[in-house]
């Protein structure tokens, strides 16, 4: 039993942080951070305000996303704090490992495989719908087969371009991580600019008579609108697992985490307040709220600039998920708990190609073979038990070793973590049952693995 308690020396891992092990460190604070809002702001910002806002909270949807984003920045600060401290490959993971052991780290570990997974080929999906719809408009007609896996309709037996967007991602992320960062750059400005430019022209049409009443579903709307809305506010964790190929990340990713959540947040209470302004709440109870909004006031035009948001949104949403995933791989590859040909760095590119490959492959399938339905709250479980995971090891760090040098130190403590656990479980507790059963097959086969393999061959097994 002591071998799943066997822990990382943070001394150890931060000396590693400052070696060169083959991945290219080019990343500067603003790369960080476009990761980061790349994780955060996707096609929710255009579905999730509306539905939120007429289901739950009306007019209010901006405190539901005041009291998500708080509970949200409670992680996010306790993930700040880590990344400033270890600056390592593996976010949570990593963070694991040295704070509560082996055995944790590769649970947690193996939770975001399968999180990271399921968010890329949820995404794909939506990516292909939007990408499908522009096509139509513009009198371009795929064939009924490639338009979705079996089952979403007549005649559908793939969803290809769903697999063809996840194959090029993983293309994209294997051929060097500066031309790919690049690229997501590109896809988060234009997203940000729509965004502002959706905000700024539906200011001028806000009737404030839509505003009231304010809290029609009060203050249990308010909450239950922030329960549907912190899964818009999530994704910050993804830049992490880019610590070692950032130029000073000890600096820098602490920074880039808090940015753009408060960056994503701004914009998402903004969103709030122009769709609620512009249209009466309980219209915007639909697949597309913000075009509904615009339309109800005449300006259908505004629906082509959304439709490219999105296009570019769920782009970066892909680079940034596909890249956590290949990161975490490749860091429990590294250690030994998984074969240590998934660690080996492409000779040309320097980036870890053979689980980038095969999650691009794996999501591909999943993407063009599987509707994608209730199976996508395991990520929601999932992201909520490495919250809680966090938060609990920033507590518990702070107890044993409060000598450590901390460039970002977490504030109120424990006050900010028992925040992020006390609402991390409070969503968990809400998710159906079938979600329950499924992830916790997951993470028994997880358990299982671990026992016949990862338990002899890590390399604090050996050492």
């Amino acid at each position: 039993m002591n071998t799943f308690f066997r822990k990382k020396s943070i001394e150890q891992l931060q000396q590693n942080s400052t070696k060169n092990i083959g991945l290219q460190r080019v990343l500067g604070l603003w790369q960080l951070t476009a990761i980061g809002l790349g994780g955060i702001i996707g096609v929710g910002i255009f579905v999730l305000t509306g539905v939120a806002a007429a289901e739950h909270a009306g007019p209010a949807i901006i405190l539901s996303f005041l009291i998500a984003g708080l509970a949200s920045a409670a992680a996010a600060l306790c993930y700040a704090e880590f990344a400033g401290m270890i600056p390592v490959a593996g976010s949570a993971y990593t963070y694991s490992y040295a704070v509560l052991g082996e055995g944790a780290a590769w649970l947690i570990g193996w939770d975001l495989l399968l999180e990271y997974a399921l968010v890329v080929a949820t995404v794909a999906i939506g990516w292909s719908g939007y990408m499908q719809e522009i096509l139509r408009q513009i009198g371009i007609h795929i064939p009924v087969w490639a338009q979705g896996a079996p089952g979403t309709g007549f005649g559908h037996r793939v969803d290809l371009i769903a697999m063809l967007v996840s194959l090029a991602i993983a293309g994209l992320l294997t051929l060097g991580i500066q031309g790919a960062s690049k690229f997501n750059n590109l896809m988060v400005i234009i997203k940000l600019g729509i965004v502002l430019i959706v905000i700024i022209v539906g200011s001028f049409y806000i009737d404030s008579a839509n505003w009231y009443p304010f809290m029609p579903f009060g203050f249990q709307g308010v909450m239950g609108g922030a329960a549907l809305v912190f899964f818009a506010v999530f994704g910050y964790d993804t830049l992490t697992t880019a610590a070692e190929e950032a130029k000073n990340p000890q600096r820098d990713l602490p920074r880039a985490v808090v940015i753009s959540l408060m960056i994503a947040l701004c914009l998402y209470i903004g969103m709030s307040l122009i769709i609620t302004g512009i249209a009466p709440f309980h219209t915007l109870n639909n697949a597309a709220p913000v075009a509904q909004a615009f339309s109800y006031v005449g300006i259908k035009w505004i629906t082509l600039i959304i439709s490219a948001a999105a296009i570019a949104g769920i782009l970066s949403v892909l680079f940034s998920f596909m890249l956590a995933g290949s990161r975490i791989w490749f860091a429990m590859s590294r250690d030994g708990l998984l074969p240590k040909w998934f660690s080996k760095l492409h000779a040309t590119y320097k980036t870890p190609h053979r689980p980038t490959l095969i999650i691009g492959l794996i999501t591909a399938l999943v993407s063009g073979f599987t509707p994608i339905n209730e199976v996508a709250e395991l990520v929601n479980i999932g992201t909520l038990a490495a919250f809680i995971v966090i938060c609990s090891s920033i507590i518990v760090l702070r107890r044993t070793r409060p000598d450590l040098e901390r460039k970002f130190r977490t504030p109120f403590v424990p006050v900010i973590p028992l925040v992020g656990i006390g609402f991390s479980i409070y969503l968990i507790i809400s998710l159906p049952e079938i979600t329950w059963i499924r992830f916790g097959v997951w993470m028994i086969l997880g358990f299982v693995i671990y026992l016949l393999y990862g338990k002899r061959k890590s390399k604090l097994a050996k050492s």
